[in-house]
C-alpha cells in the first residue's frame, strides 16, 4: 500500500529496488508490514536501481549463466523463505522494461503502482519467466484492478518517464557514505555493491529514511521489522511505527497475492480466505485473490484450497 499522505509528511522513505532483484523480493513480507503501518503518514518514493543494464556484455553461455542465477536465487530464498520458480528460464536482459513500467504505474496512484510491481516481481520468481521486455512487462500487468493499460502503455513509452527512471538509476549510484561499510549480522547486510566504472551503488533494496530538515537513517539490506521501526523512532519520535495487520481476507484483497511469510507477517485470524487460490512454488505456496488466478503470473491452473 502506498497513498498520499493525509498532512505534510514529518518523513519520507526511499526505497532502492528493482523489480527483478531477488533480495528485494524476500524482503516484500517487511516492506509491505511498514507501508502498511506508515501509510498516510509518509511520503514513500521507489528508485529502481536497474539491476540489470542495457550496456551489460552479453554473457557467452547463457544456459551455464542461468544455471548460476536460478541456483543463487535458490540460496536467497533459503534465507528469505520467499517463493522461488521451480524453474527459471533465462537470466533477464535488462531491468529497463520493468522499470518503466512499475514507474509508468506509478503515475495512476499508489495502490495501482504497488500491485503492478508486485506482478513484475513475480513473473521471475513465481514464474520463471522476467518481464525483461516491453511486452512481456505490460503483459504482466494486465488485469490490475483500477488500472488504465492503454495510459500504461503510453506512459511506460514516454520520455518523460525513461527520464525518471534514468534518474533514479543515477541517484542509486550516489550512495550516502555510510552503506560503504555495513554491519554484518544478516546474511544481506546491504554493503553498496563497487559498479564496473569503479563507483557504488546501493545494494537492493535499501531504505532511506529522512526529515525535511535533512536529518536521516539508512537501512541496507535485508533486515527485520524493527530495525526500520527503531530508524523511524530516531527520526521522528512522534510517529509510532507498532506493525499493523489486517484479517486474512482484508489483507488478500488489498495484495491481491501473499507468500507465506507474508501471510504470517501481515494478517492475523483464519487462514485461508474463501475462495483463496493456492500456487505451490520451488519454495513453499503463493495464495492469489480468487480474481488474480489466471490474469498475475501466478500458475492459472491453481485450484482453489481447501477450507
Amino acid at each position: 500500500m502506498t497513498s498520499a499522505p493525509r498532512h505534510a509528511p514529518v518523513l519520507e522513505v526511499v526505497e532502492y529496488t528493482d523489480p527483478l532483484c531477488p533480495w528485494s523480493w524476500g524482503a516484500e513480507p517487511v516492506l509491505r508490514l511498514l507501508r502498511t503501518t506508515l501509510d498516510g503518514r509518509v511520503r514513500w518514493r521507489r528508485v529502481f536501481c536497474v539491476l540489470f543494464d542495457e550496456d551489460d556484455d552479453p554473457v557467452p553461455d547463457p544456459a551455464a549463466e542461468t544455471a548460476w542465477y536460478a541456483r543463487y536465487v535458490e540460496d536467497v530464498s533459503a534465507h528469505t523463505r520467499a517463493p522461488r520458480a521451480p524453474r527459471l528460464s533465462r537470466v533477464a536482459a535488462s531491468s529497463w522494461p520493468s522499470s518503466l513500467v512499475a514507474a509508468a504505474a506509478g503515475l495512476q496512484g499508489g495502490t495501482v503502482a504497488d500491485r503492478v510491481l508486485r506482478r513484475l516481481r513475480e513473473t521471475m520468481f513465481v514464474r520463471g519467466e522476467p518481464a525483461d521486455t516491453t511486452e512481456l512487462a505490460l503483459a504482466a500487468a494486465r488485469g490490475v484492478p483500477g488500472l488504465d493499460e492503454e495510459r500504461l502503455a503510453a506512459d511506460a513509452a514516454s520520455e518523460a518517464v525513461r527520464e525518471r527512471v534514468r534518474a533514479d538509476r543515477a541517484e542509486a549510484r550516489r550512495p550516502v557514505s555510510e552503506v560503504r561499510s555495513v554491519e554484518g549480522g544478516s546474511p544481506h547486510p546491504g554493503a553498496a555493491k563497487e559498479t564496473p566504472d569503479g563507483a557504488y551503488r546501493y545494494a537492493l533494496p535499501t531504505l532511506l529514511l529522512r526529515t525535511p530538515g535533512g536529518a536521516y537513517r539508512v537501512v541496507p539490506g535485508w533486515r527485520p521489522y524493527e530495525a526500520y521501526a527503531k530508524a523511524v523512532r530516531l527520526l521522528c519520535p512522534e510517529l509510532t511505527a507498532d506493525p499493523v495487520t489486517l484479517p486474512g481476507d482484508r489483507a488478500l484483497e488489498l495484495h491481491r497475492s501473499l507468500t507465506g511469510p507474508e501471510r504470517e507477517l501481515l494478517t492475523h485470524g483464519p487462514w485461508p480466505p474463501a475462495g483463496a487460490v493456492r500456487v505451490d512454488t520451488g519454495n513453499g505456496p503463493l495464495w492469489l485473490h480468487p480474481e488474480e488466478a489466471g490474469t498475475g503470473p501466478g500458475d492459472p491452473r491453481a485450484a482453489p484450497t481447501s477450507l
